[in-house]
């Protein structure tokens, strides 16, 4: 499972006239699902988002989460996280999971991340979709739960 994990003042994510899900202070993550990923790699991706101190003490250090800061998180689903674009111009993408697949353990992640107490908003599995974010820093991360195993 891929994540790319941005600390935002605000994120926003509409498809056609209706916004379907929105934060203030908090994340938005970009979340890919590979074929070979499980729970336990949704729940080690839940775990990382909880717990990344990436937010700012009284200090100025990245030293609190977005639980610490009572943040919200915002999860798009982004199996193009999974393009392969070694070959030729146009990415494959014979590694993310077929659609039934990826959105049962994106739904996991969005679960978890809940029972934590936290405040998570979603994107629409499958739309189009206008992702609007605010990186806050700006401070992006990469996450990928197969570099853990």
């Amino acid at each position: 499972m891929r994540a790319v994990v941005q600390r935002v003042i605000r994120g926003r994510v509409t498809v056609g006239e209706e916004t379907v899900g929105q934060v203030d202070k908090g994340l938005v993550v970009l979340l890919g699902v590979g074929v070979e990923d499980t729970e336990t790699d949704a729940g080690y991706i839940a775990e990382k988002l909880a717990g990344l101190r990436i937010f700012e003490d009284a200090e100025g250090k990245l030293n609190l989460s977005v639980q610490d800061v009572g943040g919200e998180i915002l999860v798009v689903s982004q199996f193009t996280l999974y393009g392969d674009c070694r070959k030729g111009r146009r990415p494959g993408f014979s590694e993310a999971a077929p659609p039934e697949a990826a959105n049962r353990l994106y739904l996991k992640v969005v679960e978890l991340l809940e029972d934590m107490g936290l405040r998570v908003a979603t994107g629409r599995f499958q739309a189009s979709m206008l992702v609007e974010i605010a990186n806050d820093g700006p401070v992006t991360l990469l996450l990928d739960s197969r570099k853990n195993f």
